[in-house]
Parts: C-alpha cells; sequence; structure tokens
C-alpha cells in the first residue's frame, strides 16, 4: 500500500510571524493557525477550536500578507519531531505542518486590498450567453464577467 502525508487547512493566523534566516540566508518562519469547527449534539450548538504549527519555508516565509488574524490556507505535510528538553530532561514530541504552499485569501498587492468586488443587488452578468441573477449578499468575482446594467 502507498503512503500519503498531505495536510489542507483554512484558519487565521494566531500571532504575525517573525521570519529568520538559514545560514545560507533561506527564509523561514513559524505560523499559529487557528482552525474553528461548529458542530451539534443533540441540536445543541457547539464549537471548538483545534491550533496548528506551521512551518514555512523559503520566499513564501516572507510574504508581507501573513498578519494575525488574517485567513490563511495552507497545503502541506506532518512532520514528527522528537527531542529531549534540556530543562527537564524529559523527552519530548511533537507533529506540525510543513507548508509546501500558502495561500492569504482577499490579500492583494495593491494597498492589501480585497481581489473581489461586490456587485450591487438585481445587477445582471452575461458571458458567452450565460446569464445569472445576483442577489443580495451576493459576492462575485468579476474577471472577464461583462454588466449588462450600470452599477
Amino acid at each position: 500500500m502507498a503512503d500519503l502525508n498531505k495536510v489542507f487547512l483554512m484558519g487565521n493566523l494566531t500571532r504575525d510571524p517573525e521570519v529568520r534566516y538559514t545560514s545560507s540566508g533561506t527564509a523561514v518562519t513559524d505560523i499559529g493557525v487557528a482552525i474553528n469547527r461548529v458542530y451539534s449534539v443533540e441540536g445543541e450548538k457547539h464549537e471548538d477550536v483545534t491550533f496548528v504549527d506551521v512551518q514555512i519555508w523559503g520566499p513564501q516565509a516572507e510574504s508581507e500578507f501573513l498578519r494575525k488574524g488574517r485567513p490563511v490556507i495552507v497545503e502541506g505535510h506532518l512532520r514528527f519531531e522528537a527531542w529531549d528538553d534540556k530543562q527537564t530532561g524529559q523527552k519530548r514530541s511533537r507533529l506540525r505542518v510543513v507548508a509546501e504552499r500558502i495561500q492569504t485569501p482577499g490579500a492583494s498587492t495593491r494597498h492589501d486590498q480585497p481581489t473581489h468586488k461586490q456587485i450591487r443587488p438585481s445587477a445582471r452578468i452575461s458571458s458567452e450567453g450565460c446569464s445569472a441573477s445576483v442577489r443580495p449578499n451576493d459576492n462575485i468575482l468579476l474577471g472577464y464577467a461583462k454588466t449588462n446594467h450600470s452599477l
């Protein structure tokens, strides 16, 4: 049987990252990601939070969009680390995610503004013969779509 070690996470950064560099000049940073989960048990709503440590290597570690509270999508793999605690002499271990790809939804390179625009209610968009009505509170990613009505 083949092995698979792949992790996908979506959550919010718990702290501002602090970039450091290896002796060869490679950037590395550790971030914390908080992942909320909402579920119901016998009709009663519950929420819990899982905190995950993520290590980022290379140019992604220097991203200006990684800031506390920001949403982040992480693709990576698990790494097991074990060591002896110098103060207590006890054996310690942990699982950590090593990021292979980081995405920061809503971040853009221009003044850190969201990369999408909101279309007002009752606008219609069409592209190549397809059309769709937009209801209040719908967010539409604008790309090649043409608007039929003035906004």
